[in-house]
């Protein structure tokens, strides 16, 4: 991921229950809660363009 977006501020929260979110600059770009499942990996460098 840092390699196709060296600028990219990225970190990992601790949390509960299957929890897995991306966010964007403070705005929701993927949740597993709500899909059900993991993004693939063209989701998660679709969610930083």
């Amino acid at each position: 991921m840092l390699k196709l977006h060296p600028s990219a501020d990225i970190s990992i929260r601790r949390s509960g229950g299957g929890v897995f979110e991306i966010r964007v600059d403070g705005r929701l770009a993927f949740s597993k809660k709500a899909t059900g499942r993991f993004p693939s990996n063209e989701e998660i460098v679709g969610c930083l363009s």
